[in-house]
């Protein structure tokens, strides 16, 4: 029987952590444990209900929010997570009203120097939550713990981005849609089809990390589409939609798989990331024993590392060949794809960044749209 219902939306951790601050902030001055709180999502401009799991205060001067992570109908690791959430009274002489900080399961951004993997989201979302209930002279420290996000950072990539020793508070909306649902393909259709009426190349973005980046190279916002997974769908759409060009732009972890005709990205249905590197690698000719290394690589992060060595220790330039070849094939099967699924002709390029955020490979027509679509100057 097939369900007609809607998959339900939920919220992303800053939601949920900003929830337990409100509550602990009120608890200090009024000490009345409240069960639900208001929070303002601002990204979008709606109000909603956060359950409380415990509040309460930790002795003189600091009390404690407990939540835990709601995502909706999504394949997410964080459902049910705890997020603990302490404010306390800081020193008059602090200067800003209101320090976050992370503790214990928050990830460290060894990119960023060390600090807490609390992005811009969740940093604007405590301040304007927040202020509204500070009193005009008063100072407070809040410190945001996830206390299994060690254990759930180990099943994440975040490592391959910098982040280690837990998870990361990033995202730039408070609503958690469920992009691992097969009927919210259908919003990223409509919102596909919405872009496409003023807009002649767009850019796919599998996730945050591609929008952080499009947004930091001054790529406009319209012209840039969130995909998720689907892509294979979107490529189709895209040709329905007459799209003149895509720029593909992703972790090439995930990119790559598109090189191997894989166009639905999620693990959970196909993952062959080293296998695809460590066959590009061999047809050009790379020696059997650093063949077998590769295939080895526990990740698509390793094997690029491995292929980086190897450059460095012996002048060679295997990373330039291998993942020339491999944007070139990115482009020439989702081209393919395109014209197989819907009889149109679509021009897709590829650009691929690696852990740093940092692009390293791009295909003749990647190169020729990032230069098209971004304000900021590329190497």
């Amino acid at each position: 029987m097939i369900s007609n219902l809607t998959p339900r939306s939920g919220f992303t951790l800053p939601v949920f952590a900003c929830a337990g601050a409100i509550a602990a902030l009120r608890w200090l001055y009024d000490q009345t444990a409240r069960d639900q709180v208001s929070v303002q999502l601002l990204r979008p401009s709606q109000t909603v209900e956060i359950s409380l799991e415990q509040v309460g205060g930790l002795g003189a001067g600091q009390s404690l929010g407990i939540t835990r992570s709601d995502p909706g109908d999504n394949l997410d690791l964080t459902r049910h997570t705890p997020i603990w959430t302490l404010v306390s009274w800081a020193d008059p002489d602090q200067q800003e009203p209101i320090r976050l900080r992370g503790g214990a399961g928050v990830g460290i951004d060894r990119h960023r120097g060390d600090q807490a993997a609390i992005y811009a989201y969740a940093q604007e979302l405590m301040y304007e939550n927040l202020r509204p209930w500070l009193q005009k002279s008063d100072r407070i420290q809040v410190t945001v713990s996830l206390p299994e996000g060690r254990a759930l950072a180990e099943r994440t990539s975040n490592a391959a981005f910098g982040v280690v020793e837990g998870l990361s508070l990033l995202g730039t909306t408070g609503i958690a849609q469920p992009h691992s649902s097969a009927q919210q393909l259908d919003r990223y259709r409509r919102e596909l089809r919405q872009k496409s009426q003023g807009q002649d190349c767009l850019v796919f973005c599998i996730g945050e990390n591609g929008l952080d980046l499009a947004a930091s190279l001054g790529i406009a916002p319209e012209a840039v589409i969130k995909t998720a997974n689907w892509l294979g769908p979107l490529l189709v759409e895209a040709g329905l939609q007459g799209i003149g060009s895509i720029l593909l732009l992703g972790y090439h972890g995930k990119l790559i798989k598109l090189a191997g005709g894989i166009f639905h990205t999620h693990h959970h249905l196909a993952d062959a990331r080293q296998e695809i590197i460590t066959a590009y690698a061999a047809n050009l000719g790379l020696p059997l024993p650093s063949v077998q290394a590769l295939l080895n690589s526990p990740t698509a992060e390793a094997a690029l590392q491995r292929l980086t060595d190897l450059d460095a220790k012996t002048g060679s330039h295997w990373v330039e060949s291998v993942y020339q070849d491999l944007t070139r094939q990115i482009d020439a099967r989702s081209q393919t794809y395109i014209r197989q699924q819907c009889d149109r002709t679509v021009r897709v390029g590829s650009a691929l960044f690696n852990r740093d955020r940092k692009i390293f490979s791009r295909s003749e027509i990647g190169a020729e749209l990032l230069h098209l679509l971004c304000q900021q100057p590329q190497d």
